[in-house]
């Protein structure tokens, strides 16, 4: 079965560090949509025409459309009007899943990013209201692990990237005005070591791990279980 499928980021290059390998892999079955809430600026060394540019590539490497919201970066808010913006998002593109940044993170964005995704989704569902678009409720949303932050937590499942690698490296790699000069390997390698870690843990070659709050239901179980 095709689904929708949104992966939503606070700006861009969040959705290819925390799951590019997962929606390398998803844009083969299903339509993917990458959603960021800003244009990731200020920035030290970027601009939005840089940022523009580096996100549109990357994009296409992973083989997803991507749109980009006008929230502010620094300074994004789970707010009244934030909730209607991204639930208007929600009822154009009318989404399955969401995937969203884990709502626990050094980055006050990444953790209003996770928020919204929430509370977005709930008034999406909302009638009676002056948002955009029929009324929609997806079905849930799922969080990607943050890389800002070293935390101790159990992820709900991992998904196996391994085939997938090498575009999240390139997609990564298009980021060129967010790395200090001589740190972009190391940031690089940290991340995808991270992913060889969740990938042992589970017995294959890398792994990017994911966190939901609703419990997963199986009819058919064992199939697509491993």
């Amino acid at each position: 079965m095709r689904l929708r499928i949104l992966c939503m980021g606070a700006h861009p290059d969040d959705v290819e560090l925390g799951m590019g390998g997962t929606v390398a892999s998803l844009v083969e079955k299903h339509d993917v949509l990458i959603l960021d809430l800003t244009n990731g600026e200020p920035t030290p060394h970027g601009s939005p025409e840089i940022r523009a540019r580096e996100s549109k590539k990357s994009a296409s490497i992973l083989g997803a459309p991507r749109k980009t919201m006008d929230m502010p970066n620094r300074y994004l808010e789970e707010t009244i009007e934030n909730r209607k913006k991204l639930a208007a998002e929600f009822r154009e593109f009318r989404p399955d899943y969401i995937f969203s940044p884990y709502p626990v993170d050094a980055h006050p964005d990444h953790i209003a990013a996770g928020q919204l995704a929430e509370s977005g989704r709930f008034y999406s569902k909302l009638t009676k209201s002056d948002i955009p678009g029929e009324p929609f409720f997806p079905r849930r949303v799922i969080y990607y692990f943050p890389v800002h932050i070293r935390l101790r937590m159990e992820p709900s499942y991992v998904f196996d990237v391994s085939d997938q690698m090498d575009k999240k490296r390139k997609a990564i790699q298009c980021y060129e005005s967010q790395f200090k000069a001589g740190k972009k390997e190391h940031i690089i390698e940290s991340v995808l070591n991270e992913n060889q870690y969740w990938g042992f843990q589970a017995g294959v070659e890398a792994a990017e791990p994911f966190y939901q709050r609703e419990i997963t239901l199986f009819k058919n179980w064992p199939e697509g279980y491993r």
